[in-house]
């Protein structure tokens, strides 16, 4: 069974706010909307849904708890990504650094609470 790609959904109370965020922060591109509950957002050659949803995604609080990711971007210049988020009012709530898994890292939380890392080689 031939798979050629894996697609994330988030869960959003705020389908527009969301949107507004990944595109007017971020500068990721809305790819796809369909109707008034559901829409793609294309980051490089990647794409994830976003679903509007009645109650904020049950899994914040653990993910939080554990300093676990709900996405994990990859980017070739991690420093200059984290300047242009911080230019446009992104808050980080880890700055830059270094793992020891030889990446350099930040990361950040959506619109909704999901926290959402940027990595990057050395």
């Amino acid at each position: 069974m031939p798979i050629s790609g894996i697609i994330p959904q988030l869960r959003t109370t705020d389908l527009e706010g969301s949107i507004r965020f990944y595109t007017t922060k971020l500068g990721l591109k809305l790819e796809f909307r369909y109707r008034d509950f559901y829409a793609g957002i294309r980051a490089g050659n990647q794409l994830f849904h976003l679903k509007l949803v009645d109650h904020k995604d049950p899994s914040l609080e653990y993910v939080d708890a554990g300093e676990h990711f709900h996405l994990y971007l990859e980017t070739t210049d991690v420093v200059s990504t984290a300047a242009a988020l911080k230019r446009n009012g992104v808050r980080l709530m880890k700055d830059v650094h270094e793992t020891a898994r030889g990446t350099r890292e930040f990361a950040i939380k959506d619109d909704q609470g999901h926290p959402l890392y940027f990595g990057g080689s050395l």
